[in-house]
């Protein structure tokens, strides 16, 4: 998105919103406990029964068995789904991992079976009976160890490696440099309101209430994963309770919680316990950042160079870290360039400005040492090469 006309007067211009005393039509419902946001949805759903989503123990392989005879049993158990009793599922064009795994396992605590109760606490019971035996595989964990294994992604939004005038030589002549790596952790979305859904079928046509950001992709996705016809399903998120990002994707809640409603002719609510969603949804991946800046003694930046490695399953995407570098500061001579290794940890995607976050912080702290290095006020250094 480039900017190269003026935008002309609009509302924000006109101050028809912003500066006004404008009230949120969801904020009494939401700051007195009355609004009803997904799993809450008893009246539209009403006699509703739960699910508990198994998750694989292991984080690369593949199923060996799985005996469910016991989890049947348990008091109050309506069903138990699992990729043997169900249709072949596709997967979202969102998706980088299947939502429901067997018999391949790509991430630790994918969901690999849905008990389903008359109760909640019957539920989870029963899913602690469910007897799985895995051919574990060897994977790759280590962002640092996977590096010299990274390659180039392919990106159409966002290409990896960007150039302008001649960084290596200029780099190489500047009398002050900076030459820094600086790594980012794995982090985890934690929102108050966990992934959450209810789905109930009426004939052949199936409503899920859920938590998403992108109603969109979600409803595309969904029918797709069930290779239904798009017009056969409806998708509502009446609230969401924090998203950030985790919550533009379709997730594996309201895929077994379609599934296990198509079961047991009743509606089903899923919701994923905390450490599922640590484990089995998106994350915002670890990164590994070099970044080097040269510039004359009087503090003019003369060339910058921002290289960044993270990590994903199979398919998946860079965490784009390098963005920002491309836009900001001064210096005719430039490069960027992103590298992407495989690892066998729950996909990487969004998670509150991707790619911003952990770019920007990496960007500004060399920004920071470097003016120390020119022994100059930093604000100073940056007014001098914006």
């Amino acid at each position: 998105m480039k900017f190269t006309t003026p935008a002309t007067t609009n509302p924000i211009d006109q101050l028809k919103v912003v500066g006004k005393p404008t009230d949120r039509v969801d904020g009494p419902l939401k700051t007195t406990g009355t609004a009803p946001y997904a799993y809450e949805q008893n009246k539209a759903a009403p006699n509703a029964v739960y699910g508990h989503v198994v998750g694989a123990a292991i984080a690369k392989g593949r199923i060996a068995s799985m005996d469910t005879s016991e989890a049947k049993r348990a008091p109050g158990v309506l069903a138990v789904i699992s990729a043997d009793n169900v249709a072949k599922l596709g997967k979202g064009s969102k998706n980088t991992a299947k939502l429901l795994a067997g018999p391949e396992i790509e991430h630790y605590h994918q969901a690999i079976a849905l008990v389903v109760a008359e109760t909640f606490e019957q539920a989870r019971a029963a899913a602690q009976l469910v007897r799985v035996k895995y051919v574990a595989e060897k994977g790759a964990y280590d962002l640092a160890e996977a590096k010299s294994s990274a390659t180039k992604p392919k990106s159409e939004d966002n290409p990896p490696d960007s150039k302008a005038g001649d960084f290596a030589g200029a780099f190489a002549a500047a009398p002050v440099k900076l030459d820094a790596t600086y790594t980012t952790p794995d982090q985890s979305h934690a929102m108050m309101e966990p992934h959450a859904s209810i789905a109930a079928w009426n004939g052949d046509k199936l409503t899920v209430w859920t938590s998403n950001q992108m109603i969109g992709w979600g409803h595309d996705d969904l029918a797709k994963t069930l290779n239904i016809p798009k017009d056969r399903v409806r998708m509502v998120s009446p609230y969401i309770g924090g998203g950030f990002g985790g919550k533009l994707f379709l997730r594996t809640e309201a895929v077994l919680a379609a599934l296990g409603a198509w079961a047991v002719k009743r509606p089903v609510k899923v919701a994923l316990s905390r450490p599922m969603i640590f484990n089995n949804t998106t994350h915002r991946p670890a990164t590994i950042q070099r970044i080097r800046i040269g510039a004359n003694r009087a503090g003019k930046i003369t060339a910058i160079g921002h290289e960044s490695w993270s990590g994903d399953l199979p398919g998946g995407q860079p965490e784009t870290a390098v963005m920002q570098t491309r836009l900001l500061y001064a210096g005719a001579n430039r490069m960027t360039k992103m590298r992407l290794a495989v690892l066998d940890l729950p996909e990487g995607n969004a998670m509150r400005a991707p790619g911003e976050a952990p770019g920007l912080m990496a960007l500004e702290i060399a920004i920071d040492e470097m003016a120390e290095k020119l022994n100059m006020d930093p604000v100073a250094f940056r007014i001098l090469n914006d």
